[in-house]
Order: C-alpha cells, then structure tokens, then sequence
C-alpha cells in the first residue's frame, strides 16, 4: 500500500482530549434491487467493494410445490391470523394466487418467510438474499460470482451466498461463494413416488475477480465430497503477483468418515442431501465439522493464476486419537506473507479446545493473548505493512460474554488492548492502516446489556481512548436546521489518507418485498431505518462542534420476512450526540 504523510497530520491529536477533526459524509451510489448495502473493504485508489442485503422481487420456484400439504396450509393460516385477522384486517392472497404465480408484495413476504424456516428442509427451495457489489466506480454494480441462471425461473438462481471480501491495490478482488442449488427427483428406496431435492455440487469456493469482471476459483487442497475453500484477503507483491489468504478443506476427520460411510448410502435420500446435512455442522465451529480446514496461503501470478498453494498450519498437535475436525483461518496478510486469523488452540492449563487470534509467520502458528488474563476466544482481522496487527479477544466483563479490540505489534512483541467505550461494552477492530490508526465499532449503550447500539470508532496508537466518529460529524444536515440524518456505525476500512469508509444508518422511505414504498391505513407514508454505504473524509481546518440536546428520532423497524441476522448488530437511528 502507499505510504502518505499526509495521515500523519490527520490524525495527530484525535484522542479524546482533543479531537480536533471534522469529516464530511458522503453516501456511496447502490443498488435499487436491494435494500441494505454494507461495505467491506476499499483500497487506496477509491475503490470500494461490499454486499448487498435484502434483495427485492426474489424469484420463488411454485411449480413442485403441492398446496393442499399440511405443512403450507398451516403456515398459511397462522401468518393470516397474526399479520391479519388480529388487526381486523381482510388478507390480501390466498395460497391459490401462490399456485399460480400471482404474488403480491404481501404473498411474496409469506413464501420468504416460509422457506426461511424451512431452510434446513431438503425438499424446499433455497434462497440467499445477499449480493456481491463494486461501488465504484459509480453507479454500483452487482458483480456475480458463482451464480448461474435458473432453469425453472427467468434470471439468476438467487440461492448462491455471496461473500466480496478484499480488493488489492489494482482492483483485483477476491471472496467466495457456494455452488447454486439445483432441483433434482429422487425415489428413496421401498418408495414408489420422487421426491423433489434441492442440491448443489459444493459447500464453498474461494473466487478471485480481475479488475475486468472475470472470475476464477481457488480449489481446496481435498476437494473430496464437494471440499470448501474461502478467500479473504489479497495483497499484490513486490514482483507484481499476489498474495491470498482464507482457508480450505485438506480432508475428511476419521469421525466424519465414519459417519458418512454409515449414512450416506444413496438409499433413503440422495448422498448430496446427506453431505450437505454433515456440511452444515460447519457453520459452527464445532467439532463436528465435516471438514479439516487450514488456513491457505495462495500465491498468484501477474495473471493471476495458481503457482503455490500453501497450508498454514494449526495452532495444536492434534492427537492420534482426535478423530474430529480441526480449523484454522488467515483472514488478513500483507505484502511479506505475514498472515493473521485465528485456529483451534488448547486452554493454557488441559486439553480443551478453543478458537484464538493467531499470527502466521515463518512456518508457526503464534497465539496474541495471553490466556490466563480470561481470553477464551478472538480473531485478528488485519495486518499492516508496519507489523501492526489488530483483532478482538473475548471475556468475561461483569458477568457478561464481551469482546475487547487490541493491537500487536510484531516489532515489540507487544499486546494492547485500548480503552474504548465504557468497561463492559464490547468492541471489535476492523482495519488497521500504514500509520497504526485502527477503526471498527463499539457498543454505545450502557443500560441494554442484552442488545446494545453500535457505532464506529477510530483509535490512533498511542492515544488513550477512541474517538466516536459521530462525534466528529455535523449536529445539522444541509440546511442547518434538521438533526443530522446519518449514524455512523460500522466502520469498515480505512485508507493510508485516512479515508474511513463504513456503514451509517439512514431513514428512508419503507419498501416491501417488491420493492415498493409502504403506506400505513391512512395512506402516510413509512419510514425505517437502513445502511448506507459511507465514505468519510476530513475537512480540512474542521472544528468539533458542540451540539445541543436532541430529542431521540422514532423510526418504524424493519418488518417482514427479510430482518437477516447480521442486521442485528447494527443501530437504529437514535440520538447521534449527547450534550458535553
């Protein structure tokens, strides 16, 4: 990455005794498909890649779906009796409209919501609401990575998940993605009638995408049954190739063996349904996992192909009789090698097993916290030029599970963790640039100790204590009357100008599953809270400005089908500043 001084005089000065800089906000162009758009990371030339979430108009497949089964007409009759009789009010479709493909924004909420919960149900269509998206240059583009057009429907399967993780100094960018889910028949054994199946060739697979578009996967090191592999991070070298980092599978565990060869015989159901079943142990962490995976070093060429594919290691020595599954994952390297993660490690003082912020270097796999200060569990997240890595670590504060960001300095040897917020607010870092300024987000309410708000941070080292972003935010918007209209909340990656790109939370007209805006009975129009995509750069000669009291903002939540779990962690729109 370039190296610019002019960072060195951004940030002097930004601890909290004297924050002495103001950004100016500037929404990223997005896409009209969708509804939230979340940025993960940019480089230094302003490019800047992220997802999408909440995607309208989803294409639902009614052509093997029997509406007379219980399982439909059920969830049907509940849905109309919560979302319509109990507010006396006369519902909109019927199951017969669905059968023939006459959805409304209403019917369409219904079907999402339904093959929601039946997500983990063979027989039932698959669906994934998430997009890969380059927003710049402008206007915002969804870029595809591994799905395919459908067969039964007009466009894309949309059942692919899609995770847009990094971009290189030259806009190569990488990530991965699962294989689309197919519909396939099959008779299980004694049976005399198919069954419909919804399968897919593969769990994951890392992508890398040329700064023209072009595709290309990153195979795992054992592709058995399927395999999965991940790409998370690139970083050109200095004779003009690149570095990869994420994780792949490199086999089977003899307990996962075990198990598939006792299970998936093909007879009752087909032996894609049976891996894909084992594969979702995956999702978390467990020891169940279907696969072993190590973090991966990939080493590309100029154009971009494959010339070394290097296992990382593992923070243990599994034992002979250990026949479960053990993981580790480099998240972040630069332009040495150097990457960082996190892997399976055992406790300081037995054998249990936890997951622990690594550093992979020169062959070892090195553990960043001390465990008998309370770290049970962490990840490190990035990685300068300089040696400064940054992460969380996770412990037990007043009773309550929160995670801590800190920073490691590979020169020192040297571990910090920083004050952030209050003493029990959980905190986790998401970048880290040239000159060791880190930002990321922390929790902001002190009272809710089960559902905090979250806003952005920035930390430069040495400091004492972080900085709100809001706080170095306008009190007004434009016109210098109306409340600012904008929470930071998530910051995401910053450049060595001290660019911070990010997240903010904005009212906006409410859009059903259509896409279309939402009224209420009297016909007013609603309104909800959703994410922006950010850049924040600094005003040159910017002054902090003293806002007074503002009432808290009601904003109407999200409803529907389409609340997905990542939104979770993200605020609501609600008093920016407080008085100091």
């Amino acid at each position: 990455m370039k190296k610019s001084l002019v960072a060195l005089s951004i940030f002097a000065g930004l601890s909290a005794s004297a924050q002495a800089a103001v950004y100016q906000l500037e929404e990223l162009s997005t896409l009209d498909t969708a509804k939230h758009h979340f940025i993960t990371d940019a480089n230094n030339n302003g490019e800047v890649i992220g997802q999408v979430r909440g995607i309208y108009n989803l294409p639902i497949d009614v052509s093997y779906i029997d509406f007379t089964e219980s399982i439909i007409t059920r969830a049907y009759d509940n849905w109309k009796e919560d979302r319509f009789d109990a507010i006396d009010k006369e519902i909109t479709f019927t199951l017969d409209d669905i059968a023939g493909g006459n959805l409304n924004a209403d019917a369409l909420t219904f079907m999402l919501g339904f093959l929601s919960s039946n997500n983990g149900n063979e027989n039932w269509q698959k669906l994934a609401d998430v997009a890969a998206v380059n927003f710049t240059p402008s206007p915002a583009v969804e870029q595809v990575l591994l799905d395919q057009t459908s067969t039964d429907y007009d466009g894309y399967t949309r059942s692919v998940s899609n995770l847009y993780n990094a971009i290189s100094e030259d806009g190569v960018r990488v990530g991965s993605g699962s294989a689309p889910y197919k519909k396939i028949e099959f008779t299980p054994s004694g049976e005399n009638e198919a069954e419909t199946y919804f399968v897919r060739d593969y769990r994951s697979r890392g992508v890398v995408v040329s700064p023209t578009g072009e595709v290309s996967t990153l195979e795992p090191v054992s592709a058995l049954y399927g395999g999965t592999s991940m790409a998370s991070d690139i970083v050109q070298r200095p004779d003009g190739g690149y570095y990869v980092v994420g994780s792949a599978s490199i086999g089977v565990p003899v307990d996962r063996q075990e198990d598939y060869d006792e299970r998936c015989d093909g007879e009752d159901e087909p032996v894609a349904v049976c891996i894909w079943r084992m594969e979702n142990l995956e999702a978390s962490n467990a020891l169940g996992a279907f696969y072993d995976r190590r973090a991966i070093l990939w080493t590309l060429d100029a154009d971009l192909n494959t010339v070394e594919t290097k296992d990382l290691g593992l923070g243990l020595v599994p034992d002979e009789d250990e026949g479960h599954a053990f993981s580790s994952v480099a998240l972040a390297v630069n332009s040495q090698g150097i990457a960082v993660g996190y892997s399976h490690v055992r406790k300081y003082d037995n054998d249990t097993l936890r997951v622990m912020p690594v550093v992979f270097k020169n062959g070892e796999v090195i553990e960043l916290l001390n465990q008998e200060d309370d770290w049970f569990s962490g990840k490190a997240v990035a990685i300068s030029e300089a040696g400064i890595i940054t992460g969380y670590g996770n412990k037990a504060i007043d009773n309550r599970n929160t995670t801590k960001f800190f920073y490691h300095d590979l020169n020192t040897g040297q571990t910090v963790f920083p004050s952030d917020y209050f003493v029990s607010s959980s905190s986790v870092a998401r970048d880290v640039n040239i000159h060791g300024v880190i930002i990321g987000e922390g929790e902001v309410d002190v009272v809710n100790s089960s559902s905090r708000r979250r806003e952005g941070f920035i930390y430069n080292i040495g400091d004492d204590t972080v900085a709100n972003i809001n706080d170095l935010l306008p009190c007004y918007d434009i016109d210098g009357e109306s409340n600012y209209p904008y929470n930071f909340a998530e910051a995401t990656a910053i450049d060595d100008d001290g660019v911070i790109y990010g997240v903010a939370t904005k009212s906006k007209e409410k859009l059903n599953a259509r896409g279309e805006v939402e009224v209420d009975d009297s016909g007013k129009v609603l309104f909800e809270s959703v994410a922006m995509p950010v850049k924040l750069s600094r005003i040159a000669g910017g002054e902090i400005e003293e806002c007074p009291p503002e009432a808290a903002g009601s904003y109407e939540r999200q409803s529907g089908s389409l609340g997905w779990l990542a939104l979770l962690a993200l605020p609501l729109l609600a008093l920016r500043r407080r008085f100091k």
